[in-house]
């Protein structure tokens, strides 16, 4: 993590923590950074959602990006995952998308996305942190004729609608789908994706007023869902979050299923297909072992990348796979698109749903999910990374990683801006394995505190 950028963006407060004046300043080191030495004037996307914070943010943003002398391209109300498809499509040399995501309402992010519709790297993140932070006065603007220009795209939504219905090969008659908009942006998207292609959706968390994102529905408050499914006698649940990115589902019953039992869907499926790349998948640490154990089965290879989109697409890229996803629903297919996309995935998993004539609850049961203890332990910022150099706890992961074997896992990762350490212990026994998590979360915070 760096100083200001986390795992989704520079993330706070909106307008009071990430203020107009900071913006103005991303906006332009963005810019600054994203246009390289190109002679010609550079083109930034900017998309945002559906919170009320959205459009003063945008303002600011956009008068960072001309003073630096880019133009603004703005694309009004849109997924992210527009953003990233719209920057290759318009040849623009980056995005910038404007969205609290999964968070409550009061909160926004920015995130920036490069030329290809990827997060940027790690490099040029630090290097505009450092513009903002450390160099402020490269940032000045200096004196020129001419500025950026802001223009307005008045057909983002149609052309990334189109993008994704195009992924779907045939139509969803037959299928009946209860849809959670979380009050988010797929609020103005669901019903031309999903019914033009066929289906019969029943719509909840459809009226966003910009302060009622993901209260009491989306993916973040699944039981909304899983109660409406059922209520409406649905062969599914589909919810996402404010921006559009993940999606997580419910069967016919009401019952969850998550992140994990939706990839091991969609792999198992490509496999059959043969669209599954080199036969392999990638997973983050968060991911639970049962879907690791249903891969081998099937004799697809697991591979790891740390948490996060743009480390599980750069593990992609370098293996030539075509999916990777984690529990919390933020999928990536990359014979699709270039970044995580909720509808894109729904659009996968009816399909499935679908062609399969199964139902719901019986393709979710093809994973066997472990039984699993998260704990988060808060430290301070200067015991970061003292941890792994401590024989009492290392050595304590050692020794229930031994005794869990092949049979569970045990995983210790620093994680967060704020920051903290995240237990993870899978296994058969949940006694077993809650104790193993709790030993492990008081040993670190006894170690700490003695330090």
């Amino acid at each position: 993590m760096g100083r200001m950028f986390g795992k989704d963006g520079i993330r706070g407060i909106a307008v009071t923590e990430l203020t107009c004046e900071l913006a103005l300043q991303i906006g332009r080191a963005a810019a600054a950074v994203l246009s390289g030495k190109r002679d010609s004037k550079a083109k930034i996307l900017i998309g945002k959602d559906l919170r009320s914070s959205s459009d003063t943010l945008e303002a600011a943003l956009c008068a960072g990006i001309c003073s630096a002398g880019a133009d603004a391209e703005l694309l009004g109300n849109v997924p992210a995952p527009a953003v990233a498809y719209l920057v290759r499509e318009k040849e623009a040399q980056g995005g910038i998308m404007i969205s609290g995501a999964h968070s409550d309402t009061e909160y926004s992010s920015v995130k920036i996305f490069s030329s290809y519709g990827h997060r940027i790297s790690e490099e040029k993140e630090e290097r505009i942190e450092q513009l903002i932070l450390d160099f402020p006065g490269e940032l000045l603007p200096i004196p020129r004729r001419e500025y950026g220009r802001i223009y307005r795209c008045s057909d983002a939504l149609d052309h990334y609608i189109a993008h994704v219905k195009s992924a779907v090969s045939g139509d969803l008659n037959g299928v009946k789908a209860a849809i959670d908009c979380g009050n988010g942006i797929v609020s103005l998207t669901a019903k031309r994706i999903f019914a033009e292609l066929g289906a019969e959706i029943v719509l909840m968390g459809n009226t966003p007023d910009g302060t009622n994102i993901n209260r009491d529905c989306g993916c973040t408050n699944m039981n909304a869902v899983m109660e409406f499914v059922t209520a409406n006698g649905c062969d599914i649940g589909l919810s996402f979050d404010g921006s559009g990115e993940r999606c997580l589902a419910a069967d016919e019953n009401g019952d969850l299923i998550d992140g994990d039992m939706i990839l091991g869907i969609c792999a198992g499926y490509m496999q059959e297909k043969g669209t599954l790349r080199n036969n392999s998948i990638v997973l983050t640490p968060a991911n639970n072992l049962g879907l690791r154990q249903f891969a081998k089965s099937r004799g697809i290879t697991a591979l790891s990348a740390s948490t996060g989109e743009r480390s599980m697409i750069r593990r992609m890229l370098e293996d030539q796979c075509s999916i990777a996803g984690d529990p919390s629903g933020q999928l990536i297919f990359t014979n699709d698109a270039p970044s995580s996309d909720g509808q894109l995935t729904a659009l996968h998993l009816l399909e499935i749903l679908k062609a399969s004539g199964s139902k719901a609850s019986s393709l979710a049961s093809v994973i066997e999910k472990m039984p699993q203890v998260m704990l988060s332990v808060r430290i301070d910022r200067r015991h970061r990374e003292v941890w792994k150099n401590d024989r009492a706890i290392t050595g304590l992961i050692d020794e229930f990683d031994e005794i869990l074997g092949d049979e569970g896992r045990i995983v210790v990762r620093e994680t967060g801006a704020e920051p903290a350490i995240r237990i993870t212990v899978e296994g058969k026994d949940f006694a077993t394995i809650n104790t193993m998590a709790l030993q492990v979360a008081d040993t670190i915070m006894e170690r700490l505190q003695n330090n």
